[in-house]
């Protein structure tokens, strides 16, 4: 474990928690959810894995979890905590993704965040993926994942700190449409570790993931157009601080495994934001 910086401002403090029941309801595996008094626990075996979705429909806010993930062998497992509208923009949705990685013996997990906006779904799907190694071990505690999204920025936050920061610079490279808030435990064996080279290996099933501390606040899709989400830095106007931005340059710095900005493979005039 090494020690992090201190973002100076810790917005997870300005939110309030709610119990599962109060925001959430199960999705899809039910058989595969355990609800108790300290959250939810979702697992994975061979038979199906198990996800969860917000009652209601957002059009901005701040979204978090406290996570802790299954030690071992867990490649080719994904889990996740996101926002979409896949299901009412079937083949055309938009999604902000806090995605772990599974792993194999003795490799840490990734963490990959990306964003969607109007997605195919089909297999022409422009991703805006960073990927990151975490500075702690996630499957010894549980750790807070959030994401906050406004009408002109998304920030993603590990325990407080901005991880990534992408700005609208254009309705086209943006998502504006409400979402759903979800979470999910489920096999991608053909990409999820080290691009499919490792399977999921029911010999070391269930696959476990424990959620607890949700938070889901801000602007429903119903609410007064005069509503306008909070911040997650002292500034009302959005952005961050200069002690939050060199927080989040010393989290790129070291831990930033993959960001497709940098990615020479990648068709740049599919992602004019790493440009504009």
């Amino acid at each position: 474990m090494v020690m992090a910086p201190s973002p100076g401002y810790y917005p997870s403090s300005k939110f309030r928690s709610m119990r599962f029941s109060q925001g959430f309801r199960n999705l899809w595996g039910p058989q595969h959810q355990r609800l108790d008094q300290h959250g939810l626990t979702i697992w994975l075996d061979s038979s199906t894995g198990s996800g969860f979705k917000s009652i209601r429909p957002y059009r901005s806010g701040y979204f978090g979890a406290s996570i802790k993930l299954q030690p071992g062998y867990t490649a080719g497992v994904i889990t996740a905590f996101y926002l979409s509208n896949n299901e009412v923009h079937p083949g055309y949705h938009d999604e902000v993704d806090i995605e772990f990685l599974g792993t194999t013996f003795g490799k840490p997990y990734v963490l990959q965040t990306n964003v969607y906006i109007r997605g195919s779904g089909d297999g022409n799907i422009i991703g805006r993926e960073m990927k990151f190694h975490l500075w702690f071990d996630p499957t010894r505690a549980f750790h807070h994942y959030a994401v906050f999204w406004s009408p002109k920025e998304i920030i993603f936050l590990v325990d407080d700190m901005p991880i990534r920061r992408y700005t609208r610079k254009d309705a086209a490279t943006f998502p504006l449409r409400p979402m759903w808030v979800y979470g999910s435990i489920w096999d991608a064996s053909s990409w999820a570790t080290e691009d499919g080279r490792y399977k999921a290996d029911y010999k070391y099933q269930p696959f476990v993931a424990q959620f607890t501390n949700f938070k889901a606040s801000g602007c429903s899709a119903y609410a007064s157009p005069w509503c306008r989400p909070f911040s997650v830095s002292p500034y009302r106007s959005g952005g961050l601080t200069k002690r939050q931005f060199w927080s989040m340059r010393w989290v790129q710095k070291r831990f930033m495994v993959y960001n497709y900005c940098e990615d020479p493979i990648r068709d740049h005039s599919l992602t004019p934001e790493c440009w504009k």
